[in-house]
């Protein structure tokens, strides 16, 4: 041991198709399916995650290729001035 702390894990309803193409790879590599796995999670975790898009950039994206609308902007009045309960 290298003075790490260990974990176990444990994953259940694991789809039939799936194991076996984690088998065949960790044949065609030499390895254990458990060591075989092991890899994949450090290889797919040992990246920075992209960072999120900005809500409005996300937006605007999805929809561009849609084309414009022109919106009518509505005239505005001056605030009211609040009510007194005197």
């Amino acid at each position: 041991m290298n003075g790490r702390a260990v974990a176990s894990i444990t994953i259940r309803n694991l789809d039939d198709t799936l194991k076996s193409r984690l088998r065949i790879q960790a044949a065609t590599h030499g390895r254990s399916m458990e060591d075989e796995a092991r890899d994949i999670l450090r290889s797919a975790l040992s990246r920075e995650p992209a960072p999120a898009p900005k809500l409005p950039a996300a937006i605007r994206a999805r929809v561009a290729p849609l084309g414009g609308v022109d919106l009518r902007t509505t005239p505005r009045e001056p605030m009211r001035a609040p009510p007194t309960f005197e």
